[in-house]
């Protein structure tokens, strides 16, 4: 499995964990302005995928909960986004 691929899983994996989380999804949905329909419809977007991991960093707890549940290093969601459409480091010299 490339980068991008295992990428793509843990965003799912992130996406699947939010749906659960009745207090964080609707933060989630807010935020985003997608519906449920859209979750679905856009769950195989790598670019959405990404979106879902941008909002996931905006906090550590988060991101320990996330990682806790599903057994992973809290770097991986860092490492996963930059593998993912819009999550390149930009080198600004």
């Amino acid at each position: 499995m490339g980068k991008q691929e295992a990428a793509e899983a843990l965003g799912l994996q992130a996406l699947a964990w939010l749906v659960g989380n009745e207090d964080l999804l609707p933060v989630f949905m807010n935020a985003s302005g997608v519906g449920a329909d859209d979750l679905r419809a856009q769950a195989a977007d790598p670019g959405f995928l990404g979106a879902v991991l941008d909002f996931l960093m905006m906090d550590d707890a988060w991101v320990i909960a996330f990682c806790d549940t599903i057994g992973a290093p809290y770097e991986r969601v860092m490492q996963a986004r930059q593998a993912l459409p819009g999550g390149e480091q930009v080198n600004w010299t």
